[in-house]
């Protein structure tokens, strides 16, 4: 049958999008927590954003900029599975996160370094830090209150400086997947965090690659400062 359903000329290509429509519904996606948690349970790892040359080129820039701020402390929203951070030279920092198997890897791959601290994001208890930062996060927060509350407590949360990278459109140029919703944050800021100025524009070294992950980025730099 199927073999004779793409043998007809267009109803063929229909017939393959309405079983595919078929198949995401059901398989519904389960909320940005639950499908981070299975991810890593699954084996699977925090994306190609952060391994590699793109983690080297995020370590780079976040490096010079906390030596050049003389930033002596730093909170993450978001670290997953810790490999970007192997690269980091922070002070002191705290990593949060919603899944309980990347807090589970990040407490065993820094087991000896006294520096870094790991924690549910549930376990927030209004830690103030001099930068925050959110790296290839924002685009992964599917729920638009769970945005909402993510973006608030990025900023509150910081004394100094609040950096960002990420993509910052509707993401109509890019491929969608169940775990990927783009967004215009920079409207957001604009419109509730009017004590914040824009510091720093870094668009990308390594530029999206259509359908290469490994090798190009749809995220760039944003980094702001409290007005004084």
């Amino acid at each position: 049958m199927k073999r004779l359903i793409k043998a007809i000329p267009l109803v063929g290509p229909i017939a393959v999008k309405i079983n595919r429509l078929i198949n995401q519904l059901n398989h519904e996606f389960p909320g940005s927590k639950n499908y981070w948690e299975k991810r890593y349970q699954d084996g699977g790892n925090s994306g190609a954003g952060s391994y590699n040359k793109l983690a080297e080129y995020k370590a780079d820039v976040l490096n010079d900029f906390v030596q050049n701020n003389h930033i002596e402390n730093i909170i993450e929203y978001g670290c997953g599975d810790g490999n970007q951070l192997q690269l980091a030279k922070y002070p002191s920092y705290v990593g949060f996160d919603v899944s309980q198997n990347a807090i589970d890897r990040c407490n065993h791959l820094f087991v000896e370094d006294r520096t870094k601290k790991f924690k549910l994001l549930d376990e927030y208890k209004g830690e103030v830090a001099q930068l925050t930062m959110s790296l290839d996060v924002i685009y992964h927060l599917i729920e638009d209150q769970v945005y909402f509350s993510y973006m608030k407590r990025l900023f509150e949360s910081s004394s100094r400086f609040v950096a960002i990278y990420s993509s910052n459109s509707d993401g109509q140029q890019y491929k969608q997947s169940p775990h990927v919703k783009h967004r215009k944050f920079t409207d957001w800021v604009e419109k509730n965090q009017p004590n914040w100025q824009l510091l720093h524009y870094i668009p990308n070294k390594y530029p999206y690659i259509e359908d290469n992950y490994d090798n190009g980025s749809f995220s760039d730099f944003y980094i702001w400062k409290i007005r004084e």
